[in-house]
């Protein structure tokens, strides 16, 4: 599984800060990554510098080999915050894809 972690140009997109996400992500898809071939993570402030109410927002697109693309975004607070959110939203959809895709294999 590819973890590739982008942030826009108001976020510190440091190597210490991408390597703990990045740990973060793979920790929390740890159960589906046989599944996954890549995450793309998308961290930007919706705000840019102005001080706002749940303006940090985290988009993960994730690959599952044989399926199309699935997207998934958590708004929140802190960047932490957003993309603990959008883990949970992401196990959430990949629980319900992955549970299909071993339900309904060919006999």
């Amino acid at each position: 599984m590819t973890i590739l972690f982008n942030t826009d140009k108001t976020i510190n997109g440091n190597e210490r800060g991408q390597s703990y996400f990045t740990s973060m992500i793979e920790e929390g898809l740890r159960n589906y990554e046989s599944h996954i071939t890549r995450v793309e993570a998308h961290v930007s402030d919706e705000n840019g510098k102005k001080e706002g109410v749940k303006d940090m927002r985290c988009l993960l697109e994730t690959r599952i080999a044989g399926k199309q693309p699935i997207a998934v975004s958590c708004q929140d607070d802190t960047v932490e915050l957003a993309v603990s959110g959008a883990i949970d939203k992401l196990t959430a959809s990949l629980e319900t894809i992955i549970g299909k895709m071993h339900n309904h294999k060919p006999v």
